[in-house]
Formats: C-alpha cells, structure tokens, sequence
C-alpha cells in the first residue's frame, strides 16, 4: 500500500511540473501535437487493438453484459471517431491567453482579466476508453496536465492509448507526463489519488452515480459533481403538438441509456385529454413503458400507477414517468423537488412562457422546443466534451475548452502606489 501511495504520488508530482511547462505552448504547437497524436492513433491501431481485446476477453469472462462490452471495444469505427476528435479539438480556437475586460482605473492602473489554463486534471471514470483520448486531447488544448483513472475492465486498452500519446508528446518535444494513467486496477488508488491536493487541481468524474457520490465524500480536492441526469420536458397548453410529439420520441426513444434522455414528462391539464393518449400511442411503438399519476392514467389505461419513489428516478431505459400539472407554476415545482439541474425544455408557442421558463428553470441547460439530446458539447459547439457539470462552481454544462480554463486578474501600471 505505501508503494502504491508513493507511486501515485510521484505520477501526481511529475504532473504538476508538467503543467508548468505547457503554459509557455503556442497554439500552432498544441495543433501539431494533437494532430500527430491522431496519425499514431491509426499507425498504433493493431497494438491498441490488441491490448483490447484483453480487456473484452476479461470482461467476458466476468460476465460483462453485451451493453458494457460494446462501450468497452476499441473497434475501428470508435478508433477513427477518436482520431476525429483530436483533429476537432486542435481546429478550436485556444482559449489560453485570451484578454478580456481591459479597464482603466481612475488611478491610471489598466485592469484586466487574462484566460490561463486550471492546471492538473485529475480523472476518473468507467467503462469507455475513448474517453482517455477525449479528455487528455481537451486538457492538452487548454494548457492542462491530466492525471487519468479509468476502470479496471479497460486497464489494457488505458495503458495502451497512454502511451502511444505520450509517444506522440515526446516526438514533439513535450513532456510526456502532461498525460498519464495510473496503470493499476486497486480500488484504493482512487483514495490515494483524491489526496494529492498539494498537486491536483481539480477533479472529475465520470460514471454512476455511486462513483461520483464515492468522489465527492472523499477528495480533498475541488469536484465537479454530475450525480444523474433526470430531464424533464413541460408540454405547455401553446405547444405545438405537431412538433411536440418527435421533439418528446427523440428525447426518449433515441438513446435512452444516457444521461440527457427525457426521465419525465409533464403535460398542461388543459390538453391532456386530447394529447395524451396520441402521445401515448407513439411512444407505444417505440417500446415506451409509461408510469404515471392518477389523472394521467385515468386518461390513458394503459398507463401504470407511479411508486413514489419513480418520481425523480433516472431509469436509463425505456421507462418514461407522466404527470398532468395545471400550469407553469406547478411544473416548475415539480421540477424544482424531482430534477437533478441537467436538462428541462419546455415545449410552447408563446413567447413569454418561453422566457420565463428560460429565466426561472435552474439547469444546466434549458430549452424552448427542442430535444433533451442536444445537451451535448459538440451539439453546442464545444467540438466535445469532457463531461458535464450539474454543479456552478466553476462550470455549469458540458464542459469545453474554456471551461477546463479559469481567468487570473492582470495590471499594468505606470509606477502607480496605493495611498
């Protein structure tokens, strides 16, 4: 255990000062990095494929469902859509060294406010490999060292993404620690890696919510927390119901093991009875299990009873809860107890229901007439993510490039002294 302890430790420590030396990086040679990156990717693909499918055989023979083992392999579809990614990230515009908010004081003093990178990343998250290649390529672009912890079911195909970027920042005259993988599957290295306050600077997780809840009981150091994802759509009594139907199908049906599937839908009193059972009916084709209150089953048999405890549940299945309300007012207390401020929409032609829901839904995202789906960063335009944040210190979304960056004050004076 304290070999372990100290290995992290150092892999910690070597981060740090490799952090400091990626501030002094151009733009131009973050780009080239990134895109060399992407050609080793390809030239490395029988290695990495290799090394995977240790973890597929593994995870078989664990009992790995269908469904994981799919996250899990490095196919040559998910290689090029990394290899995408890193070429994505390296075409966004750098947020490092941006000025803003350049001021002149009465005392002549020129405040202003300059972008700089957050520092070390400290990730852990499950399941995905790609994700190793995500996060480092979004830290690297914004001037961060990353300290990576993915799951025991992917240790191979961790270390060997690991180290074929860090081949790639070694080419390139860059410090390979700026992207490391703790290369050990013992639960306890997670502990020990949330205890390097003197060295990390931020943590995030990414993956159930008993990860991120072990996380945030534990670290030392800053979390940004994304316990669920329970999004709600409000079909207000001026939706458009023509264009509410798809918007509500593709929230749901799409892909409803994510976090940003629709989990609750509440619908205005005033058009239930028409509404609902239509609705009903569509997403009866798409397999839509329906769980609902007593009006709402009253109006449609085939809608079951809710539990009390399906109220503000993240199925992350098919499983859909229905609830009439009389109007905004009881939506947005509906929403206030049951939602977990990642994604609320509200589905409405009137423009001033439109704006105040847009104004008093407190969520990482909200929308007028549009699908949960889009909370995504490359659907916002961030180019991707490397997660979302349901918290507001210091990101509320999904986190880009300028969201793994903070701003320092800067002051240029003209021998100026305080009196």
């Amino acid at each position: 255990m304290a070999d372990l302890a100290q290995d992290i430790r150092d892999m910690a420590r070597r981060a740090k000062k490799a952090a400091r030396s990626l501030v002094s990086l151009s733009t131009e040679a973050k780009n080239n990095v990134l895109l060399h990156m992407a050609d080793s990717i390809d030239a490395k693909r029988g290695f990495i494929q290799e090394e995977n499918r240790k973890d597929l055989q593994a995870g078989r023979e664990k009992g790995l469902s269908e469904a994981m083992l799919d996250r899990l392999e490095l196919s040559d579809r998910v290689i090029d859509a990394m290899r995408s990614g890193l070429a994505e990230v390296a075409a966004l515009p750098d947020p490092v060294g941006e000025i803003s908010s350049m001021v002149k004081r009465p005392n002549g003093l020129m405040v202003g406010r300059m972008r700089i990178p957050l520092g070390v990343i400290g990730m852990i998250y499950e399941s995905r490999p790609n994700v190793t290649v995500d996060a480092a390529a979004l830290c690297l672009k914004a001037g961060n060292a990353i300290l990576l912890r993915g799951g025991s079911e992917a240790i191979h195909s961790n270390r060997a993404l690991a180290l074929v970027l860090q081949e790639a920042l070694q080419s390139q005259n860059i410090v390979g620690d700026a992207i490391q993988v703790i290369p050990v599957t013992d639960r306890e290295a997670v502990t020990i890696m949330l205890n390097q306050e003197e060295f990390l600077d931020l943590i995030i997780p990414r993956g159930g919510e008993s990860l991120i809840r072990f996380v945030s009981e534990n670290s030392r150091i800053p979390v940004l927390k994304h316990y669920k994802g329970v999004c709600h759509i409000y079909v207000d009594r001026d939706a458009d119901l023509e264009k509410a139907t798809p918007v509500i199908l593709n929230s749901k049906a799409q892909r409803p093991g994510v976090c940003n599937a629709l989990e609750g839908l509440l619908i205005h009193e005033d058009i239930a009875s028409d509404y609902l059972p239509v609705l009903a009916a569509e997403l009866k084709k798409h397999n839509v299990k329906l769980l609902g209150c007593e009006l709402s089953v009253n109006i449609v048999p085939d809608i079951l009873p809710a539990a009390d405890s399906d109220w503000g549940r993240e199925f992350l299945n098919l499983t859909l809860c229905v609830k009439v309300v009389s109007g905004m007012d009881e939506a947005f207390s509906y929403i206030d107890q049951y939602g977990s401020q990642h994604t609320e929409i509200i589905l409405t032609e009137n423009y001033s229901n439109a704006q105040r829901f847009i104004a008093e839904v407190d969520a990482s995202a909200v929308m007028v007439n549009a699908s949960t789906r889009f909370n995504d960063g490359g659907q916002l335009g961030l180019g991707t993510e490397i997660g979302i944040s349901t918290t507001k210190l210091h990101a509320y979304g999904p986190m880009g490039l300028e969201e793994l960056t903070t701003k320092k004050f800067i002051v240029y004076g003209m021998g100026q002294v305080r009196e």
